[in-house]
Order: C-alpha cells, then sequence, then structure tokens
C-alpha cells in the first residue's frame, strides 16, 4: 500500500501545493484542518480517495492522535497572525506545533516537516517572531530530525501579500505602506512545496531558510507590483512611529468590540516584525542546498495580478490596439 502523509493545514496556501505534489509523488494525503467541508477542492489533486480532507483541531490531542494515526509522516503548515483569541501565535506556533511533534514521535512516526518563518528567534521583538522559535524548539526537542523550512515573503496565485496590495491600489492614487525601506526576499510557493517534499521523502533534514532569487524592499515591491498591474501609484512610507500608533489603535478595536472588528490591517507586532529585514541569512542553508532553483517574480506576478489592472483580462488587447493606432 502507498505511504501516507498527514499535512496539518493542508488546505491552507502553502499546504495545498505540498499535498497536490505528494500526491504526484504517489503517497496517500491526508489533509487535516478545521472546516473539511471547505477543503473538497484538494481531492481531485489525486486519483480517488488518494487525497482527503479531515477534520483536526492542533489544539487538541485526541484530535491529533487521530490525524496521525497510520502515518508514515507528517507536514505542519498551520499558522496565524492572530495575537489574541483561542488560535493566538501560542496556542498555534508554539503549543500546537510541540503537540503535532510530540504525537508523532509517540506513534512512531520518523520524519516530520514544519513550515516556520525567517525571523524565527526567541529573542526577536515581536511576539511572532518568539512563538515561531518556541515551536521549532519544542520540535527538535520531540523530533531531532525534523526538517523545518523558514521561508520569507510568499508568493503564488493565492497569496496574501500582492494579492492585498493590488487591490489597495485601486482605492486611490496612494498606497500606503509600513516599513518601506525594510527588505524581502519573496519565495514562489510551490519551491516551497518541492522543499517540503524532500523532507517527506527523506532525502533532507535541519533547519533551511528559503528566499527567492531577489531581494527587494518593500516599496520595490510594490513598485514591482504596480508595473505589473499597470497602475501608478504613490508609494507613501509610514513612519514606523506613526505606524506603531496605528497598530495600537486597531489592535485596541480589536479587543473592545470582543473580535467583532478583526485587525487584519495592521498590528503593532506587525510593525515590531517589519523593523527587521525578512532576508535568507549569510551562511544557512537554502534553496540550492536542496537542488532547487528559486523562481523569479517576473515568471509568476503577471499569471494571477492581472485582474488587478484597470481593464483586466483585456489590458493586452487595448494596448495592442492603441499602439495600432499610434502607429
Amino acid at each position: 500500500m502507498a505511504k501516507l502523509v498527514t499535512i496539518f493545514g493542508g488546505s491552507g496556501f502553502v499546504g495545498r501545493y505540498i499535498a497536490r505534489r505528494m500526491a504526484k509523488e504517489g503517497w496517500r494525503v491526508r489533509v487535516a484542518c478545521r472546516r473539511p467541508n471547505e477543503a473538497l477542492f484538494v481531492k481531485p489533486y489525486g486519483v480517488v480517495g488518494q487525497v482527503e480532507p479531515i477534520l483536526a483541531n492542533i489544539r487538541d490531542d485526541d484530535s491529533v492522535r487521530a490525524a496521525l494515526g497510520g502515518a508514515d509522516a507528517v507536514v505542519n503548515c498551520v499558522g496565524t497572525f492572530d495575537a489574541r483569541g483561542k488560535n493566538n501565535f501560542h496556542a498555534v506556533q508554539t503549543e500546537g506545533a510541540a503537540r503535532i511533534a510530540r504525537i508523532a514521535a509517540e506513534e512512531g512516526i520518523a520524519t516530520m516537516v514544519h513550515i516556520s518563518a525567517i525571523g524565527a528567534d526567541e529573542d526577536a521583538a515581536s511576539d511572532y517572531a518568539r512563538s515561531k522559535a518556541a515551536g521549532e524548539a519544542a520540535i527538535l526537542d520531540a523530533m531531532p530530525n525534523a526538517m523545518i523550512l523558514r521561508p520569507s515573503v510568499v508568493f503564488g496565485p493565492e497569496d496574501a501579500f500582492f494579492n492585498r496590495f493590488a487591490a489597495m491600489s485601486r482605492l486611490g492614487p496612494v498606497l500606503p505602506v509600513a516599513g518601506a525601506e525594510t527588505k524581502f526576499q519573496p519565495v514562489y510557493v510551490d519551491d516551497i512545496a518541492r522543499a517540503a517534499v524532500k523532507g517527506v521523502m527523506g532525502e533532507a533534514r535541519g533547519i533551511y531558510e528559503l528566499g527567492g532569487p531577489d531581494v527587494e524592499t518593500f516599496r520595490e515591491l510594490m513598485n514591482r507590483m504596480l508595473r505589473v498591474i499597470r497602475r501608478r501609484r504613490l508609494v507613501l512610507n509610514i513612519p514606523f512611529f506613526v505606524a506603531g500608533i496605528m497598530g495600537a489603535v486597531l489592535d485596541f478595536m480589536q479587543l473592545i468590540t470582543g473580535g467583532l472588528f478583526h485587525n487584519g490591517i495592521l498590528t503593532r507586532d506587525q510593525v515590531r516584525s517589519l523593523r527587521t529585514d525578512n532576508v535568507v541569512q549569510e551562511g544557512a542553508r537554502t534553496l540550492s542546498d536542496l537542488g532547487i532553483e528559486p523562481t523569479a517574480m517576473d515568471a509568476v506576478l503577471q499569471d494571477y495580478l492581472w485582474p488587478y489592472r484597470p481593464s483586466g483580462q483585456y489590458s493586452e488587447i487595448k494596448e495592442s490596439a492603441r499602439n495600432l493606432r499610434e502607429g
């Protein structure tokens, strides 16, 4: 019988790409998520019955144990940007990750791949980064041979980075960002999946920092995105002092409304994170150490950002017609 991998968060942005690639490798794939009825889109990744979404809650031992039953390997893709609530940084990225690793070890599962993030550091100013570091430490304590992948900002068709700011660019002539000079090294989502597959297959272990071939500031990334979507906007830097106040106000609004208002705009912790460059550290093992050539943004962005152009799918036709008239 084909081997089985359980992917926690397998219906999420990164997880779905790992699920698809593991199915192509001939593995049975168990997609463990909170809302399996909303993850049915993963089933066609393989033949009938090969990829199955199941209900799992990483805050509960019994639920995690059931999801891991009979598995040969486990991948954890679960992360959060919520600092409060039941599924906060500590509950998900520290305790949840630790729980998965501990129970996997108890069940005799020898292989684990964990998706963390560049910047994970127990001494970081950001709660998010500290929770990621604590999760990594707990995983390595339970499963010393685990593979940990630390990507920079991730791009791809379903991303919440370029898509978010492209949508914002429709609202007016100014595109405000905090930390405009902070550097990032965007990595293509499927390159992360290719790396994860090597971990599941037992071809690699240890910590890898994943970045693409381009290192650019936040401002440069926004200007790149604007060129792709054919819009002229002023990328306005919000000073960290002002951004911190904005984050505090928005966090407070979420607190006093009991979560009815969800601060998905800018949090104080995100402002703290933006003070530090999000790039691969010198000396870190990278995609190249896995034999993977990182995908450039130019090769992908136009394939999924075109809906944000003023004329959408007709932009190329209109530009061609304009050139004919001018000729």
